[in-house]
């Protein structure tokens, strides 16, 4: 049985920044067809290298993002709360997952489809341009961040062995 967020979900769907700018009714169709599932600690979501034709909306609770090294040993690489959405990239380029998610608490998502996607863009073409915009800035945010952290590695690592030895 696949439990909807109802009339009122267009409420908590206002609140997400991926439904920012689409109008009421876009909202309440939305609210009324998306799936939510709720998941207990340590569930997961999707796994590095499944495929997948749907993102996730975190409702409420708290994922972990989880990324395997060539050696096999999985590290977070963040935690989503309330708000957050993931999943994004295999509906958009249609590869493998890129990462794990896991709950990490008590957790309800929404799931957006590919074929919801596609509803949208047949039946509102500006608002289902919105969506896409949003996923899109939320991506440029994630790799400005990214870039930010590999610099920082980078210049870590040459200062680390280009420094002269002080131990002579």
């Amino acid at each position: 049985m696949s439990l909807k967020l109802g009339f009122q979900g267009s409420e908590r769907l206002r609140e997400i920044g991926l439904f920012g700018g689409l109008g009421d009714e876009v909202l309440q169709d939305l609210s009324g067809s998306l799936d939510m599932i709720e998941l207990p600690p340590g569930a997961v979501v999707f796994r590095e290298g499944d495929s997948g034709r749907e993102m996730f909306v975190l409702l409420d609770g708290e994922m972990e993002v989880l990324k395997q090294s060539k050696r096999k040993h999985e590290t977070r690489v963040a935690v989503l709360g309330p708000g957050d959405w993931f999943g994004e990239m295999s509906i958009l380029d249609v590869l493998p997952r890129s990462a794990t998610v896991r709950a990490v608490a008590p957790s309800r998502l929404l799931r957006l489809t590919a074929h919801d996607l596609d509803s949208l863009y047949r039946r509102d073409l500006r608002a289902y341009s919105l969506l896409v915009l949003n996923i899109a800035r939320e991506m440029s945010r994630r790799l400005r961040v990214c870039d930010n952290l590999l610099a920082e590695l980078v210049a870590n690592v040459i200062d680390e062995y280009t420094r002269p030895n002080r131990n002579g």
